[in-house]
């Protein structure tokens, strides 16, 4: 019996966008350690570009371990560091937050794992169908849970940018983490947010069924810009192509 493993494709593209004056965002784009990851550096706040990039840094040189569970648990752990220094740095410069949304995905031995803190999210396409697996850590996204708001009204809401969760928030760093089985073909889209406040989720669709791997990114950021990108936009994208592991019959 075969048993489907899975080698990974990936890219990543960044821009500053046509408003802020420096790009706070960051990404890691680690195929061979099965690691990706986008953080937003908190807009309005000190430093989030140091934010942003201290996590890049930290989980570049995560041990990937021996299983799925055991890379998750290190990339956490790492993170967990990061929200110390940050909250040192932060006292250290009088107090104000210094903090970086986060979201990765994970992929070891034919499984993944997705962590997230704030509103950086991660997609799923497959055959066809695009879902949000990670759910945005916002005051917005609350209000449209408890029935307050709908999603129209969400995105002409004064609050719409008010996240609940960061890295670098709060003594106790809270991430939210999940499993996926990957199927051959599936491509995994992470983004901070400067992409989708411009791109609806039915155009980011349409694109990845379109256009090729690279043209697909090269797409989407073309458009956030298209429509004043008010915000860093930074994307990675990985897709998982099953490899079959075949024994040989002996004889």
């Amino acid at each position: 019996m075969t048993q489907n493993r899975f080698y990974w494709v990936s890219a990543h593209m960044t821009d500053k966008g046509k408003v802020r004056s420096i790009n706070e965002d960051a990404c890691l784009d680690r195929a061979d350690l099965g690691i990706w990851v986008v953080a937003d550096g908190m807009g309005g706040h000190a430093a989030g570009d140091l934010a942003s990039g201290m996590i890049v840094s930290e989980l570049k040189s995560v041990n990937p371990g021996n299983s799925i569970g055991e890379l998750a648990g290190n990339v956490e752990q790492s993170l967990h560091q990061v929200n110390q220094h940050l909250l040192l740095e932060s006292h250290q410069r009088g107090g104000e937050i210094i903090g970086s949304t986060v979201v990765t995905l994970l992929a070891y031995d034919g499984y993944c794992i997705y962590q997230w803190a704030g509103d950086s999210r991660i997609y799923l396409y497959r055959r066809g169908n695009l879902k949000q697996l990670s759910r945005d850590h916002s005051q917005i996204e609350e209000m449209i849970e408890q029935g307050l708001v709908t999603s129209d009204q969400a995105e002409q809401s004064s609050i719409a940018n008010y996240i609940t969760r960061a890295v670098g928030a709060a003594e106790l760093l809270e991430l939210d983490a999940e499993m996926v089985e990957p199927c051959d073909g599936d491509l995994f889209l992470l983004c901070s947010d400067g992409l989708n406040k411009e791109v609806k989720d039915a155009e980011i669709a349409e694109i990845l069924g379109r256009y090729s791997f690279q043209d697909a990114m090269q797409q989407l950021i073309s458009l956030a810009m298209e429509r004043g990108a008010r915000d860093n936009v930074t994307l990675v994208m990985v897709q998982a192509k099953a490899v079959q592991n075949q024994q040989p019959d002996e004889t």
